[in-house]
C-alpha cells in the first residue's frame, strides 16, 4: 500500500513570481537597485536571465560574470536590499491574468496544489492577499528550506506539505531553472511564457507543455489530466 494518499489528478505545484503574479521586472530593478547601491552596474538583461534562481546563487553568478567578490555579509546585505528595494514597488504588483481563477478551479476541482517559491517570506507572503487567498494557503517560501531553484528542495518540500508523492506532481514556472528544479524533484514541467523566457528555452529545459500565462493553461486544463470526477 502507498504511503501517499490517492489523488483524483496530478498534484500542481506552482513558482510565484512571473507565473502567479506579474513581479518579474519589478524583481529586476529592484535587483539593479541593490547592485548599484554597491557600485555594481549591470544591464538589466543580464540580470533578468538570473531570475528564479536563489538569491545566493543569483548573487554568485552575477559577481562572476563581473569578477568581482564580496564576503558573505556584503551578500546578505545586498539581498536584504533587493528586497527593502522590492518592496517599495509592490503595490504595482498584479496577479497574472487567470491566476485566481486557476487555483480556484483547481479548488473546485479537489486538486491539490501549493505555491513554492525562491522568494523569502517577507516579500512572497504579500501576493496571498493580492491573489485573494487565505493566509493559511499551502506555501513553501525560501525560509523553509535549505536550497532554492534551481535545487529541488523547495519542490520536494511543497510535495511533502502537500502529502503527495513529488513524481505524480507538476510544476508550473516560468524560468528555466524553475524547470530545472521540477526535474530534479522527479515532477513533469509546465512552462509559462509570462515571466520572459521563450517556449524554445523552456522545452529544452524540460516542459513538456507551455503556455502563455495562467490564464491559458486554465483553458486547457484537460491536456495536463485534470478532470471532473
Amino acid at each position: 500500500m502507498s504511503e501517499f494518499p490517492e489523488a483524483p489528478s496530478p498534484a500542481f505545484l506552482f513558482d510565484l513570481d512571473g507565473t502567479l503574479i506579474d513581479s518579474v521586472y519589478q524583481h529586476v530593478i529592484a535587483w539593479r537597485a541593490a547592485l548599484s547601491g554597491l557600485g555594481i552596474d549591470l544591464s538589466v538583461w543580464r540580470i533578468h536571465r538570473r531570475i528564479g534562481m536563489s538569491g545566493g546563487l543569483f548573487v554568485t553568478a552575477l559577481l562572476r560574470e563581473t569578477g568581482l567578490k564580496l564576503t558573505p555579509e556584503q551578500i546578505e546585505d545586498l539581498q536584504a536590499a533587493h528586497a527593502d528595494a522590492y518592496l517599495e514597488q509592490a503595490g504595482s504588483v498584479r496577479p497574472l491574468p487567470g491566476a485566481s481563477e486557476l487555483l480556484a478551479e483547481l479548488s473546485d476541482r479537489g486538486v491539490p496544489w501549493a505555491i513554492a517559491t525562491s522568494g523569502y517570506a517577507r516579500t512572497a507572503r504579500l501576493a496571498l492577499d493580492m491573489l485573494g487567498l487565505p493566509e493559511d494557503t499551502p506555501m513553501i517560501t525560501r525560509d523553509l528550506v535549505r536550497r532554492a531553484k534551481p535545487d529541488p528542495d523547495l519542490f520536494l518540500a511543497g510535495a511533502a506539505l502537500l502529502r503527495v508523492d513529488p513524481r505524480a506532481s507538476m510544476v508550473v514556472g516560468d524560468s528555466v531553472w524553475d524547470l530545472l528544479a521540477a526535474r530534479r524533484a522527479g515532477a513533469l514541467g509546465v512552462g509559462l511564457l509570462s515571466g520572459g523566457y521563450g517556449r524554445d528555452e523552456l522545452e529544452r529545459s524540460g516542459a513538456f507543455r507551455v503556455y502563455a500565462d495562467p490564464a491559458d493553461m486554465l483553458r486547457r486544463l484537460d491536456e495536463l489530466g485534470v478532470r471532473f470526477e
